[in-house]
C-alpha cells in the first residue's frame, strides 16, 4: 500500500476523531448553553431541531458541491467552520448570537459528515478491504474524550468558552494540517461520476429506488442511537430507580462499546462479510432493547445498554460503505442524499419515544426502536452488492488508483 494512501487513512481518521470530541461537546453541555443564553424549556426544541435540519441542508448543498470540486476540498473548510461555530456558542451571551452559532455548526456539520463519508468510501475502494468501521471507530473514541472534557468543564464549573477554547486550539491546526494528505478518488471514479450524471431524468428514481432500502436503514439505526442518547439517563432513574449518578453511566458505556465493536468490526466483514455483520448488528441491538425494556433493575438495564453499543455500531458504517459500493461512479451523491437519513432518524428518534412514553409507558416505548432495528433484516441483502467481502480468502486484488491528493489539487 502506498504511502499516500496510509496518510491519507491517517488524517482521515483524525478528522472522524475532531468531529466526535466537537459533537460530543455540544449535546452534553445542552444543559449549560440553556443555562447561559436564558432558552426556555419550550424554545429549547426548536434550538435542538434545527440542528440537523440545517445538517440535511448542509449534506444536500454538499452533493451539489462535489460535482464542482473534490470532497477533500469541501472537508478541508467544513472541519474548521464546525470548531469555531463550536466556541461561537461559548462566546456568546446574547439569544441571536447562539441562534446564529448553532445555525452555522448545523449547515458546517452536513458538509462535514457527508464529506467525511465520502473519502471513507472511496479509501476504502482504493484499499480493496473493509476499513469504514475504523473510521467511525475513531469517532467513537472522539465522542468519549468530548465528553469526559464536557464532564471535567461541568464538574469544575468552568464556562462554555473555557471548557471549548484548549479543544479548539489544538484540534483546528492539527485538522487544517492534516488536511494536506486527504486523498479524493481516483479518475475512473470521476468519470463514473460524469457518466451518471449524464444519464438525464430517468437516472434520478432509478438511483433513489436502488438507494431507499438504505435510508430506511440509516434511518432505523439513528433512530435507536437518538434513543440512547436522549433517554437512557431518564429512563435509569426514573424506570429502573437508579441514582442520579448512575444514570449518567449507560451512555457512556454505550460510547465505551461502539468504540469496541467498530475497532473489531472490519475484521468481521473482511471474514464473513458485510450482510453477516449486519445481520449480526441488528439482532444484537435489537436484543438489547429488548433486554431495557423488561429490565428489573439498573444492573440489567445497564447490560442492555452495552448490546445496544455493541451492535448498533456496526450498521451505520456499513450502509455508507454499501451505498458507495451500489454507485460504484457515483458514490459521493449516493452518500450525499443517505446521509440527509443520519438527521431525519435523528429528529424522529427522541419525540417518537417520548411521545409514547408520555402516552404509555416508557418500557414499551422501548420496543420500537427494537422492532423498526429488527427490519434491518429485511433489507440486509442490500449489503450484498458484490464484492462485499474483504480480506483473508475474500481477498480482492486490484491495483489502486488514488487519484490526487488534496495538497496537489
Amino acid at each position: 500500500m502506498t504511502d499516500v494512501l496510509r496518510r491519507g487513512r491517517a488524517s482521515l481518521a483524525f478528522s472522524f476523531f475532531a468531529q466526535g470530541a466537537a459533537f460530543a461537546l455540544l449535546v452534553t453541555r445542552i444543559p449549560a448553553i440553556q443555562d447561559r443564553y436564558g432558552i426556555s424549556d419550550g424554545l429549547l426544541p426548536v434550538f435542538l431541531a434545527a440542528v440537523p435540519v440545517l445538517a440535511g441542508v448542509g449534506s444536500v448543498t454538499t452533493e451539489q458541491l462535489v460535482k464542482r470540486i473534490p470532497p477533500s476540498r469541501v472537508l478541508r473548510w467544513s472541519q474548521p467552520v464546525v470548531l469555531l461555530a463550536l466556541l461561537g456558542v461559548g462566546a456568546g451571551d446574547r439569544l441571536f448570537e447562539v441562534a446564529v452559532s448553532l445555525g452555522v455548526f448545523g449547515l458546517a456539520v452536513g458538509a462535514l459528515d457527508a464529506s467525511m463519508n465520502m473519502l471513507g468510501v472511496s479509501l476504502q475502494r482504493s484499499y480493496g478491504r473493509s476499513i469504514m468501521l475504523g473510521f467511525h471507530a475513531t469517532y467513537s473514541l472522539g465522542g468519549i474524550l468530548g465528553a469526559s472534557l464536557a464532564w471535567a468543564g461541568a464538574h469544575w464549573h468552568q464556562s462554555l468558552f473555557a471548557s471549548y477554547l484548549p479543544v479548539v486550539l489544538v484540534l483546528l491546526p492539527l485538522a487544517l494540517v492534516g488536511s494536506r494528505w486527504y486523498v479524493d478518488g481516483g479518475v475512473g471514479a470521476v468519470e463514473g461520476k460524469e457518466q451518471a450524471a449524464e444519464g438525464g431524468a430517468g437516472a434520478g428514481p432509478l438511483v433513489f429506488r436502488l438507494l431507499l432500502p438504505l435510508c430506511l436503514v440509516m434511518t432505523f439505526a439513528y433512530i435507536g442511537d437518538s434513543t440512547v442518547s436522549n433517554w437512557s439517563a431518564k429512563y435509569l432513574q426514573d424506570v429502573l430507580g437508579s441514582s442520579e449518578q448512575l444514570s449518567t453511566v449507560p451512555y457512556n458505556v454505550y460510547m465505551v462499546m461502539t468504540l469496541v465493536g467498530r475497532a473489531v468490526g472490519d475484521f468481521g466483514v473482511r471474514r464473513f462479510g458485510a450482510v453477516a455483520v449486519v445481520r449480526l448488528g441488528a439482532v444484537v441491538a435489537a436484543l438489547g432493547f429488548g433486554v431495557v425494556a423488561v429490565a428489573p433493575g439498573p444492573s440489567v438495564g445497564m447490560l442492555g445498554f452495552t448490546l445496544l453499543g455493541l451492535g448498533l455500531c456496526v450498521i451505520v458504517p456499513q450502509t455508507f460503505a454499501a451505498a458507495g459500493r451500489l454507485f460504484p461512479g457515483a458514490s459521493d451523491a449516493a452518500i450525499a442524499r443517505l446521509n440527509i437519513f443520519n438527521y431525519v432518524g435523528f429528529l424522529i428518534g427522541s419525540p417518537l419515544v417520548g411521545a409514547l412514553g408520555d402516552a404509555w409507558n416508557y418500557r414499551g416505548a422501548m420496543l420500537v426502536p427494537m422492532v423498526l432495528v429488527l427490519a434491518t433484516l429485511g433489507y440486509a441483502r442490500s449489503f450484498a452488492v458484490e464484492p462485499d467481502r474483504y480480506g483473508d480468502v475474500h481477498e480482492r486484488p486490484r491495483t489502486a488508483d488514488v487519484g490526487r491528493g488534496s495538497n496537489g489539487v
